[in-house]
Parts: structure tokens; C-alpha cells; sequence
């Protein structure tokens, strides 16, 4: 008994010393999933239990090395207070030569092809809709296929793509904003954005019933979209949906 306890105490020990080597090598911080799968490749002989229980609450135990920025991800303390910005951090993964326009047609194709949350999707952007609320980047309706025994009422869907993920703030807000005169809105961003702010945008989206979706943002040929949270459906007001329809009426229906 007394050679398990000596065990257990070392092992942890060294748990909670490769926890704080690895988040000092990952300024953005690591989940805990990954903490724990990393942990346990340097150590397999270590069973996963007593990664799981050693760190779970890594914050709390060692408040002065760790802390957690969002649910589930562990930062290093150095990064906070050595105040390094999130501006700092995304700019080295800033691809040049890759504008986001290129990701729209992508993304209306996904969203047919894939997601199937649309029968028929186009790229917009630009100020097609001409007012200060914006317009979407992707937009789309789903009509009823002549297969279809019930024929489901017609479904706009709409959709921001950001592939600056410095502002991620501006995405949501305008994603919230098509929710006026879409049935489903979707915001796309950058898988390699802070993952704080990924967390943070979880949590709005399910809140607000927004759509959330990660890419690759080097990739424009192969943007590998990943769905995080899945659109609810609500119902715009038809005054807007009608208004805005008439833009594109031509292309889309």
C-alpha cells in the first residue's frame, strides 16, 4: 500500500510538470482532451485514469502556472501575463494571396452538397442588398423536391464567412442580424482561430441559434468545413424576407 501511494504522488507529479512543459509550447493554450491524449503518449504507462483525475482541475491546483480562458481549454499563465495579443497570436497564421471570396463558392456548394441545408446556393457579399445591415456572404434557399410526399414550406438560409479571425465579433453580430429575414444563419470561421474564441462563439451560437462552422483558411480548394453547431430554425419576419428576396430573385429562385 505504502509503494502504490509513493506511485501515485510521482505520477502525478510528473503529470502536472509535462502538463505545464506542453501549455508553455502552445501560447493559444490546449483542450482538455488533447492535454490528456498527450499526456498519456509520454507516458503510457501511466493509466489514463490518473491523467484524467490529476487533470481535470490543473487551474485550481496550480492557480500560479494555469489557467482556463474558456470551458474546457488550458492556458499558461505566462501568456496572460506577459499580456501577448490576440493580434499578435493570429497574425502568424495570416495566409497572403488567399482572399475570402475565394471560400464563398465553396461554402454554397457545401452547404447543398453536404450539409444539405439548401437545394439551391449562391455567393453574394459585396452591398447586393444596399443598406448598412449587410449582406451575406452565401445565400440560400431549400424548396421542396418534386420526391418529397410533404412538401416543407421554402427555407432561406444565409451565411458569414470570416477568414480574419481578429474579427470574429463582427461575424457573429452580422450573422445574428440575418436572422431577420433567413430561416437559418451560419457564421464560418477559421479553424486556427484562438480557441478561446472558438469556445466563446460556441456558446453564443447555441444561445442565439446561430450555425457555427470551421475551415481551413490556407485551403480555398479544399476548405475541409466542419460543422461545430447546427442552425435552428426560427422564422424571419416576411416584411425583410421579402425585401430582400427581390435582390435575388433572379439567381436564386
Amino acid at each position: 500500500m505504502h509503494l502504490r501511494g509513493d506511485y501515485d504522488i510521482t505520477s502525478k507529479e510528473k503529470i502536472t510538470s509535462k502538463a505545464q512543459e506542453l501549455l508553455e509550447e502552445n501560447p493559444n493554450g490546449i483542450r482538455y482532451s488533447d492535454l490528456v491524449r498527450r499526456i498519456h503518449e509520454e507516458f503510457p504507462d501511466i493509466p489514463v485514469n490518473t491523467i484524467h483525475g490529476t487533470v481535470w482541475n490543473l487551474d485550481t491546483r496550480v492557480p500560479e502556472k494555469v489557467y482556463k480562458p474558456a470551458r474546457g481549454l488550458f492556458r499558461h499563465m505566462r501568456f496572460k501575463e506577459e499580456g501577448v495579443s490576440e493580434e499578435e497570436q493570429i497574425a502568424s497564421a495570416v495566409t497572403p494571396h488567399v482572399s475570402e471570396e475565394d471560400f464563398y463558392q465553396p461554402f454554397a456548394d457545401w452547404l447543398v452538397n453536404e450539409l444539405e441545408e439548401c437545394t439551391k446556393a449562391i455567393p453574394l457579399g459585396g452591398n447586393k442588398f444596399k443598406d448598412k445591415w449587410g449582406t451575406p456572404d452565401v445565400i440560400g434557399i431549400r424548396e421542396p423536391r418534386k420526391s418529397d410526399i410533404i412538401k416543407p414550406p421554402t427555407e432561406i438560409v444565409s451565411a458569414e464567412v470570416k477568414l480574419d479571425a481578429a474579427n470574429l465579433i463582427t461575424a457573429f453580430g452580422q450573422a445574428c442580424s440575418y436572422k431577420l429575414f433567413s430561416h437559418k444563419s451560419y457564421v464560418v470561421i477559421p479553424r486556427d482561430s484562438l480557441e478561446e474564441d472558438i469556445a466563446r462563439l460556441d456558446a453564443l451560437c447555441r444561445i442565439f441559434g446561430i450555425g457555427l462552422i470551421l475551415f481551413d483558411r490556407t485551403k480555398p480548394e479544399a476548405p475541409d468545413f466542419e460543422i461545430r453547431v447546427r442552425a435552428a430554425k426560427h422564422e424571419p419576419d416576411m416584411f425583410y424576407a421579402n425585401k430582400y428576396m427581390r435582390f435575388v430573385e433572379e439567381d436564386l429562385f
